[in-house]
């Protein structure tokens, strides 16, 4: 992972004192960080660039979170999202994953649990780019499906499918193994390595995602199975 003084991370929040609390745990760490108090404030800076992490609260005016979520998904699925929401909103929680976030925290929470997710991402980045390019063989094809190990991309049929890290890592995880049954837990160990945080309903939202995100290139893709009670399949 390269050093924090290179990194520069975003945190979006209306909550004055959230956000200069976070900026100060983040920059005790040695990272570069930009503040903004409301969504469209940070999607007209994110326009010009790019942070290389993304803090960001659901709840603000002007453009809430989720919508911020969604157009930076437009634009990178390489980005790290993490989104701040209150204790009880499951609901904006899941759609949040099911948009593309990374990761998520409930206020109110630790900055020491912060700035570990922050490494835990930055960390499961780097180290999943490395195993994919210390891999025996740079692609990785299973019928209609094409992992290019070195470029971290894939295709469907031939057609580029955009996916996040956590969504490639996944998806590598499933497709190594076809027919095998892999185990909610086997997925979080692969796809989230050294991470304590994820939950198994995390896991469900990415799935989630992958498949609409097939479904939209083919609305016959079935490659993904639910095996109830066990976890997951991929179907050549």
């Amino acid at each position: 992972m390269p050093a924090n003084e290179n990194l520069t991370l975003a945190v979006v929040d209306d909550e004055a004192n959230i956000s200069e609390t976070v900026s100060f745990a983040l920059r005790k760490e040695g990272f570069r960080v930009l503040t903004f108090s409301d969504g469209q404030e940070a999607w007209e800076s994110f326009q010009v660039e790019l942070p290389q992490l993304v803090i960001l609260d659901i709840l603000m005016p002007r453009l809430d979170g989720l919508e911020l979520c969604r157009r930076l998904r437009a634009i990178s699925e390489d980005l790290p999202i993490i989104f701040l929401t209150s204790k009880d909103d499951e609901f904006d929680r899941v759609l949040g994953l099911e948009l593309g976030a990374d990761d998520y925290l409930c206020k109110p929470f630790s900055m020491r649990e912060l700035v570990a997710r922050v490494r835990v991402l930055f960390r499961r980045l780097s180290l999943g780019q490395r195993q994919a390019v210390e891999e025996s063989e740079e692609l990785l094809t299973v019928g209609n499906l094409e992992l290019d190990l070195r470029r971290y991309t894939v295709r469907w049929g031939g057609q580029a499918v955009r996916l996040t890290v956590t969504e490639f890592l996944l998806l590598l995880a499933l497709s190594r193994r076809p027919g095998h049954v892999k185990s909610r837990r086997s997925l979080m160990e692969e796809a989230y390595p050294n991470d304590a945080f994820v939950s198994e309903r995390t896991i469900d939202s990415h799935i989630k995602r992958l498949r609409k995100k097939f479904s939209r290139l083919d609305e016959t893709f079935d490659g993904i199975d639910t095996v109830y009670g066990l976890g997951y399949r991929y179907r050549a």
